[in-house]
């Protein structure tokens, strides 16, 4: 793959993960391609660019803040692997520390697919934080 290749898809998956953490949802939809695949092993099924952006706002909208920690980005012609840990504060305190790998394609300077795969098991546990709380 070529330097200004690398370093174009290098950005992109900066800003699309700056957009979430500030929870910027403009930005995150510009950094799909209209006609975005996302696609979730806990779900199993892949979803569009709106009820993707529906849920992330839904998301943001619980959670006072938002940090991807220990980023690993490996780019390969036409997308790259993303390994990180998401921490997420909830309004209600509890806070969801969740290890995840994203593999994006992208085409035309946009993400044209997402696979997300994560273990559910700190998500369950943090929404029964969250039970406890009300």
């Amino acid at each position: 793959m070529t330097a200004p290749a690398d370093t174009a898809i290098r950005a992109l998956a900066d800003r699309f993960i700056e957009a979430i953490q500030a929870g910027d949802t403009e930005t995150v939809k510009a950094c799909y391609d209209p006609a975005v695949v996302v696609w979730l092993n806990t779900a199993g099924v892949g979803v569009d660019r709106d009820a993707n952006i529906e849920v992330l706002s839904g998301f943001i909208g619980k959670t006072s803040e938002r940090h991807y920690q220990n980023r690993r980005v490996q780019t390969f012609p036409g997308g790259y692997v993303q390994q990180h840990l998401l921490k997420a504060t909830h309004v209600k305190g509890p806070v969801l520390e969740l290890a995840a790998t994203l593999i994006c394609q992208v085409q035309d300077g946009v993400i044209v697919r997402l696979d997300e795969y994560f273990d559910s098991a700190p998500l369950t546990a943090w929404y029964a934080q969250i039970k406890a709380c009300a």
